[in-house]
């Protein structure tokens, strides 16, 4: 039972997190570089979203006519329905007419934003129309489906216990998105296919690097009782701020996609490479996946026409001109059934390297070193794309499979 509350608060308290405006203006920018009119006359949809504190309403509203929009929607989920009741009323809602003491905690909230409302001259935030939905603001409920139909593009903060729901929520009605999640999540049978398919990918903001989120006064408390500053929290002039994973994933072009790889041949990587796993040592492939392992993204050789096994990190530098996804390591019922180059173990061996290595799975990539089967992190196969090897033929004049 302990466990399970520990569970739950853990979920709430990522739930909770409120992504800072200068993140959400760096990844948007992007985008515009990109295509300038990337949102011009779209109906742009902020669900899982509280319009009062959130800067995704506020940085979309603000920029209203400066990306030509044709309508905002932004939806809220009530707070009864959530894990942790976080809520604090704005003097915005208290002051409206429409303010009702019950649905306030009962039921979601829309704004809406198409029109000068105000008659200023100028569509901006503060012509923000607002209402109480019918039910509770549940992205899944019929009420906010019928708005994600009429949206063009869906851009948030999902809830990170929900995201998998909410990527398929956003594919089944084949929409344009742009939406933060934690990067471990690429792995997951409902996602991970989407990047073989090229229908999704990773956004601009580097998976390396850090989130900051804006998190609620209870969170703090709880968070500079509990973790060390660094791992959970990270206090910036003052300011205490959530800290954890998270990358956008989007299906919304951007420039840096389409920079390739610039790349060493093998014979140059193992003479020059920075990393000591690879200089002067001949690269080798796993026992069980006829895939050539390259620990590094720098490390993958421009001259390899076989099939190659990657970080996850990759994902952030893929270029679709370039190469190819091909699948992952871990998927035993990928690995089976569609894998062409998968050869498990017999049987028995497979008991034997059970008892050796208490981490070992079949489907996951190992090397027999010493006699002891050795697993590897997560990696993703790759290949050049027919079309990249034929405009580099000089290249790969030698193939090395």
């Amino acid at each position: 039972m302990a466990n399970e509350s520990l569970k739950q608060a853990k979920k709430a308290k990522n739930d909770e997190y409120y992504t800072l405006y200068e993140d959400i203006q760096k990844e948007v920018n992007a985008y515009l570089e990109y295509n300038p009119d990337v949102f011009r006359d779209k109906t742009i949809l902020l669900p899982c979203d509280d319009p009062e504190w959130s800067n995704f309403t506020r940085f979309f509203a603000q920029n209203f006519e400066n990306f030509g929009l044709k309508k905002l929607i932004s939806t809220s989920f009530a707070v009864e329905s959530k894990t942790e009741k976080f809520y604090q009323l704005t003097m915005f809602e208290i002051e409206n007419p429409k303010f009702d003491k019950k649905k306030t905690r009962t039921h979601g909230k829309i704004f809406t934003l198409s029109k000068d409302s105000n008659k200023s001259g100028n569509i901006d935030i503060d012509d923000l129309e607002w209402d109480y939905l019918k039910g509770d603001g549940d992205f899944r409920s019929s009420e906010v489906k019928k708005l994600r139909d009429e949206a063009d593009i869906i851009i948030t903060n999902p809830p990170f216990s929900l995201f998998r729901e909410f990527v398929s929520w956003i594919v089944e009605a084949n929409k344009k998105f742009l939406i933060l999640g934690n990067p471990n999540l690429i792995s997951k049978r409902e996602i991970f296919p989407l990047f073989v398919a090229n229908d999704i990918w990773v956004g601009c903001k580097s998976m390396s690097t850090d989130a900051y989120f804006i998190i609620p006064d209870s969170y703090k408390q709880r968070l500079l009782k509990e973790n060390k500053e660094g791992s959970g929290y990270k206090t910036i002039d003052g300011v205490v701020y959530g800290r954890t994973q998270a990358i956008w994933y989007t299906n919304l072009d951007h420039g840096r996609r389409h920079n390739p790889l610039s790349l060493m041949s093998m014979k140059d990587n193992i003479k020059f490479s920075k990393h000591i796993q690879i200089k002067n040592i001949e690269y080798k492939k796993f026992d069980n996946y006829d895939a050539l392992e390259v620990p590094f993204v720098d490390a993958i050789p421009n001259d390899y026409l076989g099939i190659m096994a990657v970080p996850i990190s990759f994902l952030d530098k893929h270029c679709p001109e370039q190469f190819e996804i091909v699948g992952r390591t871990g998927d035993i019922d990928w690995a089976k059934t569609e894998c062409e180059f998968f050869t498990p173990p017999p049987l028995e061996q497979q008991k034997v390297y059970k008892k050796m290595n208490n981490t070992w799975r079949v489907q996951n990539a190992y090397m027999v070193v010493d006699g002891k089967p050795k697993t590897f992190y997560d990696r993703i196969f790759i290949k050049y794309k027919d079309s990249w090897v034929k405009d580099h033929a000089e290249i790969f004049k030698e193939k090395r499979i």
